[in-house]
């Protein structure tokens, strides 16, 4: 049987593990490969039992004195795709829930995420809200055996017109090939393999109601980009991805709006709209997986951002050198029932001065911005589908924590660290909903300390 070979062949790669860390590496490569193809096994096993037990009322009730034995009943791949759980793959460059692989050739299938948040500052409580954070769709589609199309369309605070705060987007779209089985290619629109969150940013995926500010506001979580890459991973267990893609445009900073304060790349990314591509970026990243419970990556991306144009469409000025870059290094261990993680992330953008010139008396483009956290989460509990897990986390972050040497009387002084204690839990349901509460406290703006609490779920 199937199930029984992949069990003794598990069992002879634990007998056969080294103490040499390389080998070691190997063996937890191969495991999560027989890991994959034994999940897929129960669940195909799970889909026969599910539809034998549907057609047993129905046979009960028509009589089966004088009616030969039912023939055996064989899924279908939609059946089992419906049912599986999503193991995870070999390469595994974004989570398995953005584009679940299918188990045939020309099978179709559906994922997904959502939120609800309810925020309540402590000093202005008038501030208080509820609101349907996001809810995202996704379309994955088996064009062939190696070959597959991913689509993911996102929906932002409940309602998007051209009156109303919500937003509508495709936050993905592209065509993955798996060239061998070590090495894949991607075009299209995809997210940039940087920090944790980026790639993993279903609510069942991370702490807190929020998503942390180092992750959104210096990492413009969730940043996309139009292009073409390569990814892979070896046996050693190092992940990598490298790529060509959009870059940021400064042309579209803003000096009469807070924008750029809140996020500097937020305000400047193109997100695969009318994307100007005069001057492409690169990237690349790095994540070694070598040793169970232990992640450690680090990414940089860098791109000319003023795409030979006049900035901000100012006659006789241009900053055609510009250049945006953005690095981080991150870690995460999980010990027994502890998560411990740390990320740094930190960009500069080039040319400043120039550009702030267009710029006197509002919102200055900054040279730089970084932040770091820390964060510690522990398994407290656990019974039957519920889990509960307390945590902890410590973030610094500054968006304009430098600017560019300005004539005497113009210039502006680089604000504040900004340090936010984050302490809550999330409660599981199962591995697909989680509950979610958290209390926040800022040090600088500390009108923003505030209770959040909400609900997500992932498919």
């Amino acid at each position: 049987m199937k199930t029984t070979r992949l069990c003794l062949a598990l069992a002879t790669l634990f007998a056969a593990g080294s103490a040499n860390a390389a080998s070691d590496a190997k063996l937890m490569a191969r495991l999560e490969r027989l890991a994959a193809e034994l999940e897929q096994v129960k669940a195909e096993l799970k889909a026969v039992k599910a539809q034998a037990a549907q057609a047993a009322p129905a046979a009960t009730t028509a009589g089966a004195q004088s009616k030969p034995a039912a023939a055996p009943v064989i899924a279908t791949p939609a059946q089992v795709a419906a049912v599986a759980p999503r193991a995870p793959t070999q390469l595994a460059p974004e989570p398995a829930y953005q584009a679940p692989l299918a188990s045939s050739t020309g099978q179709t299938s559906f994922f997904g995420y959502g939120e609800v948040n309810y925020n309540r500052p402590f000093r202005d409580q008038s501030q208080t809200q509820f609101d349907v954070r996001r809810a995202v769709i996704g379309i994955a589609h088996q064009a062939s055996e190696r070959t597959r199309i991913v689509g993911e369309f996102e929906f932002e605070h409940a309602i998007a017109s051209s009156s109303d705060s919500g937003e509508a987007a495709v936050e993905q779209l592209y065509v993955e090939h798996r060239a061998t089985d070590n090495v894949g290619l991607k075009g299209g629109l995809f997210l940039i393999p940087m920090g944790f969150l980026n790639l993993s940013h279903e609510p069942t995926a991370y702490y807190g109601v929020e998503r942390n500010f180092v992750e959104t506001a210096i990492i413009p979580s969730t940043w996309r980009e139009v292009g073409l890459s390569a990814f892979g991973v070896s046996d050693a267990g190092l992940r990598w991805d490298v790529g060509i893609t959009s870059g940021f445009d400064l042309n579209k900073w803003d000096g009469a709006s807070t924008e750029g304060r809140e996020s500097p790349l937020g305000a400047i990314h193109q997100e695969g709209q009318l994307a100007k591509g005069k001057d492409p970026a690169l990237y690349g990243a790095l994540s070694w997986r070598g040793t169970p419970g232990l992640d450690v990556g680090a990414g940089i991306f860098s791109g000319k951002a003023g795409h030979g144009s006049k900035v901000a469409g100012t006659p006789g000025f241009a900053a055609p050198d510009a250049r945006v870059t953005l690095w981080d290094a991150h870690a995460r261990w999980t010990p027994g029932k502890w998560n411990l993680s740390a990320l740094y992330a930190r960009g500069t953008i080039s040319d400043t001065d120039r550009i702030n010139a267009l710029f006197l008396g509002q919102t200055y483009v900054p040279k730089s911005f970084f932040g770091w956290y820390t964060q510690a989460a522990y398994a407290l509990w656990q019974g039957g589908e519920y889990a509960l897990s307390p945590f902890v986390r410590y973030e610094v972050f500054n968006t304009a924590a430098g600017f560019a040497t300005m004539p005497a009387g113009l210039g502006v002084d680089a604000d504040r660290d900004e340090k936010v204690v984050t302490a809550g839990a999330n409660l599981k349901v199962g591995e697909n909903v989680v509950l979610k509460a958290d209390v926040q406290r800022f040090q600088v703006a500390r009108e923003r300390d505030r209770l959040n609490l909400g609900i997500g779920y992932q498919f």
